[in-house]
């Protein structure tokens, strides 16, 4: 799933719904450094000024494997890789590498006739969906139980929900028929005289009161806009709708239908189409910009590296990616020139990480470095399960994938609140912090949001990665991690405990095996003096 988490569910917005003015983010904040502008950004604009002005840099391509890229967008069309062995639109596979007209990279949700996956499944129902009629053995008819109960759980909740939040918007309309031309305040609500046989206007009224009225932390004579409620209610709605609809309904296959291909059969390869933007890019195209959009154009926002070509490689719906695909991703990145690929998602069940598995040992034998979200459920992935993950077939106890950094999110904040609250960690499983809330970067349409979650933060990580390789292009995988991974600025901070509220104090080295927020003016000075001893 594309760790949106948003693109943080909708739900935490809701619970945290309030009407006073928050606390922005620093523009730019992501790219900034800690001694000169009080933010825990990654020191890009410090390394350009202070150590590569002069140098020169070899182009990286940088693969987003995601829900897809914008590449007509103003601030990405001059980054985005151009497979210059296809002639675009001439419906041939002309450089023979078993894909027709990928131009800008390969979209493996999407069919033959054009057609795109934009929902689909959670993996849980699709395994549920697998065990039900297959004669199953032991340990099979134990994962059956465990994830039947989950899945009639979450599709009951979902349903509640639905009715709850449909409620409430039901609620504020009445009230803002009642309201007319008068804007909405409390004690201009208190004024209202109602019939008293109009029961539907006393519970919506009731309901604004004791349920709604108190969240916002208004005061009696504040306005408050109804539309803007409404809205952020109606995203709740369509949330849980779309579970129990897509996520966890046993009978929804667009897989089939769509894409066409023999989902069983992993080695497959050449399916899909070449739509590398597909029906929703927001998250792709979000993620692409954070990592490359156009430095010092005088539109937008600056990516983190200068010298970098985007491929698209589209393979996670709104839903749960499927591990075929992503094992196809990887491969394609890799055999069409990709150096570094970012992986903005997740989920909590497997299906096929043998697949998976070994296109990243392909990865790491090509020489290529797999940047990972860590998820945003606020989880310790030391026990919780995330995949994919960087251990060959689950097992911990060996050495992990030489070419894989694991990424948690940072808050632009200090002290306690530095860390994302959102952010899964893991003392052993997670490596690094970056930048993953309220960032700027590039959403469709040639516009810009600001969004949040180890989504995020993965791409700065990776941004970094490619800035020091485009201008160390000697170094190996294993040098170019090390120098992101052993570079980064140690934290001793207490921090909240993500998902804790704030309840629970930690050291920040009890969230990541590091201690450290990534930081590309280290990481560029240990390239350098990796270079200078050779």
């Amino acid at each position: 799933m594309k760790l949106r988490n948003l693109l943080i569910p909708v739900t935490i917005a809701v619970q945290s719904l309030s009407m006073q003015a928050q606390e922005a983010a620093p523009d730019n904040w992501f790219n900034l450094d800690f001694e000169q502008d009080k933010v825990r950004g990654v020191s890009t604009e410090k390394a350009y000024e202070e150590l590569l002005k002069g140098k020169k840099s070899t182009p990286i391509i940088v693969s987003i494997i995601d829900s897809g890229v914008d590449e007509e967008h103003e601030d990405l069309k001059d980054v985005m890789w151009v497979n210059k062995g296809e002639i675009a639109g001439n419906g041939q596979d002309d450089d023979n590498n078993g894909y027709i007209d990928d131009i800008h990279g390969w979209n493996f949700i999407g069919g033959k006739d054009g057609k795109n996956i934009n929902q689909d499944q959670l993996e849980v129902t699709r395994l549920y969906v697998y065990l039900k009629d297959k004669k199953r053995n032991k340990k099979e008819e134990a994962q059956y139980k465990e994830i039947k109960e989950e899945i009639d759980k979450k599709i009951s909740q979902a349903q509640q929900s639905v009715k709850y939040f449909e409620t409430i918007i039901s609620s504020l309309e009445i009230i803002d028929e009642v309201m007319g031309d008068k804007p909405l305040t409390m004690n201009n609500l208190r004024a209202v005289k109602v019939a008293d046989d109009d029961k539907k206007t006393k519970t919506a009224i009731r309901t604004y009161k004791n349920m709604l009225y108190p969240r916002f932390e208004v005061e009696d004579t504040d306005t408050v806009e109804i539309d803007d409620i409404k809205n952020q209610f109606q995203g709740a709605a369509d949330y849980y709708n779309g579970q129990a609809k897509y996520y966890y309904n046993t009978d929804f296959d667009p897989r089939s239908e769509i894409v066409g291909d023999d989902y069983m059969n992993s080695k497959e390869k050449s399916y899909g189409n070449n739509d590398v933007t597909g029906p929703d890019a927001q998250h792709g195209t979000h993620v692409a910009g954070i990592v490359a959009a156009k430095r010092n154009n005088a539109i937008g926002m600056n990516g983190v590296a200068n010298n970098v070509q985007i491929m698209s490689v589209r393979a996670v719906p709104d839903g749960d990616e499927r591990d075929k695909d992503v094992a196809n991703a990887i491969y394609y990145s890799v055999n069409n020139g990709a150096k570094i690929i970012n992986m903005s998602f997740g989920k909590a069940y497997k299906f096929d990480k043998k697949a998976v598995d070994k296109a990243v040992k392909y990865a790491e034998k090509k020489g290529v470095l797999l940047v990972h979200a860590a998820g945003n459920s606020s989880l310790n992935t030391d026990e919780e399960n995330n995949y994919p993950n960087k251990y060959c077939k689950d097992k911990k106890t060996k050495k992990p994938f030489a070419n894989w950094i694991e990424v948690g999110a940072l808050s632009w904040k200090t002290g306690e609140d530095a860390v994302a609250t959102f952010s899964n960690y893991g003392k052993v499983n997670v490596d690094v912090f970056a930048p993953g809330v309220d960032i700027y970067a590039t959403v469709p349409g040639s516009e810009y949001e600001s969004l949040s979650g180890t989504s995020m933060a993965s791409p700065v990580t990776a941004g970094v990665a490619a800035l020091v390789w485009s201008y160390y292009p000697e170094l190996s995988v294993k040098e170019l991690r090390k120098c992101i991974v052993e570079s980064t600025v140690k934290l001793s901070d207490f921090v909240s405990l993500p998902g804790s509220n704030g309840s629970k104090q930690v050291e920040f080295k009890d969230l990541c095996n590091t201690s450290g927020v990534v930081n590309a003016y280290k990481a560029l000075q240990m390239a350098d003096k990796i270079m200078a001893s050779k």
